[in-house]
């Protein structure tokens, strides 16, 4: 009886992925860190002590090599870009690009394995705590698309002038096409972009701040 409570419980999947993003296997991850792609995708709640406020962080991040890319960025719930806090410079590629905080905002993050792609949207905001000051993250998933495929190989400099304008097809069970949410199909290409970028040293979803560079 105690085990079947536990097992009541657990998060479902749906709240995991909106949660923490795409559960990648130990060995994906590994895979990952052995070629050098490194990917924050965590969402974490910050107080602006003199605005008086709290606000979501995230950071665009990631990159690719020929076999593997993986990366993840925030935008606004209405799909449209972020401007970023900061841009982060670095001598090293594939890592963190920019930082990014808002009050609401939407995570893409995606994998990419040679052809096939992964993809979780989820958005989050804060929700206030009773009895508590600080709140914390609801999340919520609108999109989980499994095994999706491009006939492209956009990491090849050959085909760099289709980067950000393709997004992977993805299926449900029955072998029909699941459509993208119209309103993040843009960040979907610069995404896809991002994860067959190699040696990413920039950000691919983010704007600079005021129109700046």
């Amino acid at each position: 009886m105690k085990n079947h409570s536990k097992r009541q419980e657990l998060p479902s999947v749906a709240s995991r992925y909106a949660l923490h993003g795409l559960s990648l296997p130990g060995s994906v991850l590994k895979a990952l860190y052995k070629r050098g792609i490194h990917c924050t995708p965590s969402v974490s709640v910050e107080h602006q002590h003199l605005a008086r406020r709290y606000v979501l962080r995230g950071v665009e991040s990631g990159g690719a090599v020929s076999d593997m890319g993986r990366a993840c960025a925030f935008v606004a719930p209405d799909g449209s870009p972020l401007p970023w806090l900061q841009f982060i410079h670095s001598m090293a590629v594939n890592g963190r690009h920019a930082i990014f905080l808002a009050e609401n905002l939407v995570r893409l993050e995606m994998l990419r394995t040679v052809r096939t792609y992964e993809l979780a949207i989820t958005f989050h905001s804060t929700s206030a705590e009773p009895g508590q000051k600080r709140p914390r993250i609801t999340s919520k998933l609108l999109f989980r698309g499994q095994d999706g495929e491009l006939p492209f190989d956009l990491w090849k400099d050959a085909n760099k002038a289709l980067r950000g304008k393709l997004v992977p097809e993805f299926y449900d069970r029955s072998g029909e096409v699941r459509h993208l949410p119209h309103e993040f199909e843009e960040a979907i290409k610069q995404l896809t972009a991002a994860v067959c970028c190699v040696g990413c040293k920039h950000a691919h979803v983010g704007v600079p701040p005021y129109g700046g560079e």
